[in-house]
């Protein structure tokens, strides 16, 4: 299975639903919520997300070699395999 790291607002409704699609589908992953990041560590992490997205809209998930941006139930399960 693929790494998955998903970048998300602790707000965002679209970014719960791909956290639970994942969690749903006992997918690993490791998960960013960049509005609760420290402030020194912040622009470190944006600089992270600009570089896979760079309209910085969320969630942006990173599945392997292959960038999904937004709340895409099917491309999702497709990445992954599932």
């Amino acid at each position: 299975m693929p790494i998955v790291k998903v970048f998300a607002l602790s707000t965002c409704s679209h970014c719960k639903n791909a956290k639970r699609l994942l969690d749903e589908n006992q997918v690993p992953y490791d998960s960013v919520e960049v509005d609760l990041c420290p402030l020194d560590q912040r622009d470190k992490v944006l600089d992270e997300v600009r570089q896979y997205n760079p309209s910085l809209s969320f969630p942006t998930l990173v599945i392997g070699d292959k960038v999904i941006v937004g709340y895409r139930e099917n491309e999702i399960k497709e990445a992954l395999g599932l």
